[in-house]
């Protein structure tokens, strides 16, 4: 890979990318430690990416995940195709996709196999307690930390605020306030992005080089977004053709369930926007009510599966998916027909989030140093906190509470939680990730290991 030159005040850096075999390691990393959903998926790529390893600055970090928040699909990993592509162009966007998704979806499947064959699956109950309070730590460690340098400014921190506020207790369109928030930002673009104080621009080469890898060499090779764009738009076109062309092909000649699959998987591929949780009623609705592929209490089954499983918590459709094809009727049925529908769900699934990402993010490295882009992806990063706070709300009241109180009051309806069914063991878990990571500085997958030992020595049967 050809390394670029910094040149600044007397003196001269060669920078180059992260290698493509660190890269890996890395994407695997994440794919087998990214538990709790897109609050803790884009916690632990921020703890790996930015803090740990320094190879993207926290300011290029938040812009690709403002734009990724636009798109539908999950955020998460297409913020990992992303910078994925940003380091290695299209090949290692689809490492970082494959390598983010494929692990859990693995452990996803077998764990959907033991769910049709048997009843439950109490022996991995307390593994999946401990990670789930290891996670709620690992959570509110990052909307810390990305709130601080977030938001710079009190129109951000009034943002973040809205956004919060009226997701948690009002539940609009997830589009809308993130549109909201880039159209504000794009016409008051200087309430969101803090002035240049003196000296910036002259601090530019060091600044970029101390903050990340990869800001660094883009700055000493500022065309290689430019010769990246070419192949993005080849791998973004190829990825359309890959999603469209066996959905047609199934809905035209070999109509039944497996297109329909398809073809319901495809609609959820361009409807998320929000991720998973702004789909699970629309999936809840079709899947249970009109298909009947499974009931409400297995719906439920799946998303904790989804939860407590790494990877994006959109995989619980490839649970859905499992069930549709694994109850079919014909040659394909059982198991065998389970496995078939899973990966195709997946694949209709992930195809559409993999063009999205490579069409538009060309265009966002191009552009990003216009003032109203900076502003609308300013205001819409805001938004994005409040809603990785309100992810970590929802994620910590099925995590500490047993049960919550519905409160419905005028337009306001939310949930809050019942203090008579705080789990003190959840409570105490999670308090003690938060010490190991925070005061201890211990790595995220000892504190995992930690935290998960705990909950299956709580878990165990008293003899």
């Amino acid at each position: 890979m050809k390394n670029g030159e910094l040149r600044g005040q007397g003196t001269s850096v060669t920078v180059g990318m992260p290698g493509f075999g660190a890269a890996l390691r890395v994407w695997l990393r994440v794919g087998l430690l990214s538990f709790g959903g897109p609050a803790g998926q884009i916690a632990l790529l921020h703890k790996e990416i930015v803090e740990e390893r320094a190879w993207v600055s926290e300011r290029r970090f938040l812009r690709a995940l403002s734009f990724c928040a636009l798109l539908p699909g999950p955020e998460a990993t297409q913020l990992a195709t992303y910078l994925g592509w940003l380091m290695h162009g299209p090949a290692g966007g689809l490492a970082a996709c494959a390598l983010f998704v494929l692990p859990g979806a693995a452990v996803l499947l077998v764990l959907s196999i033991l769910s049709y064959v048997a009843s439950g699956i109490p022996a991995v109950d307390g593994i999946f307690f401990g990670l789930k309070c290891a996670v709620l730590a690992l959570v509110v460690q990052a909307l810390i930390r990305i709130a601080r340098r977030a938001l710079v400014t009190r129109a951000a921190w009034a943002m973040a605020g809205t956004a919060f506020l009226a997701l948690y207790a009002f539940a609009p369109p997830f589009p809308a306030v993130v549109l909201g928030a880039g159209v504000l930002g794009a016409l008051a673009q200087g309430k969101f992005v803090p002035a240049a104080g003196p000296g910036a621009q002259a601090a530019g080469v060091a600044l970029a080089a101390y903050e990340g890898l990869i800001d660094a060499a883009l700055l000493a090779d500022p065309e290689r977004p430019g010769r990246l764009a070419t192949g993005a738009r080849r791998a973004a076109a190829a990825c359309l053709a890959l999603w469209i062309v066996p959905v047609a092909g199934l809905k035209v000649f070999v109509p039944g369930r497996f297109a329909d699959i398809a073809w319901f998987f495809s609609k959820m591929a361009v409807v998320t926007l929000g991720g998973a949780y702004a789909v699970l009623a629309y999936v809840a609705q079709d899947a249970v009510r009109h298909y009947h592929w499974l009931d409400a209490r297995e719906m439920l089954a799946g998303l904790g599966l989804a939860e407590t499983t790494p990877g994006p918590l959109i995989l619980v459709l490839q649970f859905v998916g499992f069930l549709a094809g694994a109850r079919a009727q014909g040659s394909l049925h059982g198991i065998a027909g389970g496995i078939v529908a899973s990966g195709l769900a997946l694949w209709v699934t992930f195809m559409p989030s993999l063009a999205f990402v490579f069409a538009g993010a060309p265009l966002v490295e191009r552009i990003a140093d216009n003032r109203h882009l900076r502003g609308a992806l300013a205001a819409i990063t805001a938004s994005v906190v409040g809603v990785i706070a309100n992810l970590a709300l929802w994620f910590g009241l099925r995590v500490i509470f047993t049960r919550s109180i519905h409160v419905s009051a005028g337009p306001a309806d939310f949930d809050w939680p019942d203090a008579a069914s705080a789990d003190p063991a959840a409570l105490a878990l999670a308090l003690l990730a938060a010490v190991c990571l925070a005061r201890l500085r211990w790595k995220v997958p000892y504190v995992l290991a930690l935290t998960a030992s705990c909950g299956l020595a709580l878990h165990m049967p008293v003899k």
